[in-house]
């Protein structure tokens, strides 16, 4: 008797390391699937925040660029307008590995109300149809921005939130607890031990969770190709180059803070195992 088949779902949260699968009782069994079907419901342009700072290395980390970049691609190719935001930290590392042709909003890292300023602002001039976050850290009940070990990085990270507060369709991508969008399950992640005590409590229409943000990138990219017929992934190889760029442009893996090519502890060739599973996936 052959076993059930595997779901993007299913694929984006093996080998989890950090007990995010946990969080999947109180998720719809096809949240990667919903996703989408937000996406496709909102043509036209796509707006994708990322960067998430590493205090032990004063780098960002290399989990979210190249999932939002993934993204970024397949919905370019199927027809949207891509823009990226992330912060001063972030920013030159993506504007060297998109090159030209791309756009990289850079949010300053200022007070609250000119935060909110700030963001709507670029709302008003940019008018994206969707946002989507991945890898990007996202406020605590008292405004704070901390990481997994539940250090307080506030002064190094930009207020990103106010531009998913003040939108009606969003998307958040997380893996810890401590991402925009993860406060769609702000009161469940303090009661599992592995995951933050201090949860993000922004909230987003749809939230994606996965072992690592960049593969729920790759699962939201599955499910937008299953949607439209047409495979829109990047490859294990691609998945490599960019991982490999964003490292020597100074990112370090999130897990260790070291300049390697890892990501949150798994090397290139495990996370090119989930993105091979995934276009099987699509294959079927």
């Amino acid at each position: 008797m052959r076993g059930k088949s595997l779901s993007v779902e299913d694929i984006i949260l093996s080998r989890d390391r950090r007990g995010v699968s946990k969080l999947r009782q109180y998720m719809p069994e096809n949240y990667c699937d919903q996703a989408a079907r937000l996406v496709l419901d909102s043509p036209n342009t796509a707006m994708i925040a990322t960067g998430f700072y590493i205090s032990s290395a004063s780098a960002i980390e290399t989990d979210g660029p190249p999932g939002a970049i993934a993204i970024g691609k397949a919905l370019q190719a199927i027809g949207y307008e891509v823009m990226y935001v992330t912060d001063c930290y972030a920013a030159p590392v993506m504007n060297s590995v998109l090159g030209e042709g791309f756009e990289v909003i850079e949010f300053p890292i200022l007070s609250d109300k000119a935060s909110r300023e700030f963001a709507q602002k670029v709302l008003s001039e940019v008018d994206p149809s969707v946002l989507i976050s991945i890898e990007r850290c996202g406020m605590t009940r008292e405004g704070l921005y901390r990481n997994m070990r539940d250090i307080d990085m506030s002064e190094h990270t930009a207020r990103l939130d106010y531009l998913f507060l003040d939108h009606p369709k969003t998307i958040g991508i997380g893996d810890g607890g401590n991402e925009i969008g993860m406060g769609n399950l702000s009161s469940v992640i303090p009661t599992i031990d592995s995951l933050v005590k201090f949860p993000c409590v922004t909230k987003v229409n749809k939230l994606v969770i996965s072992s690592v943000s960049n593969w729920g990138g790759y699962g939201l990219a599955a499910a937008l190709s299953k949607r439209v017929g047409k495979d829109v992934l990047i490859s294990e190889e691609q998945e490599e180059a960019l991982v490999r760029h964003i490292v020597d442009e100074g990112a370090v893996d999130g897990v260790s803070g070291v300049n390697e090519y890892k990501i949150d502890g798994f090397t290139m060739r495990e996370s090119g195992e989930v993105i091979t599973e995934l276009h099987s996936f699509l294959d079927k």
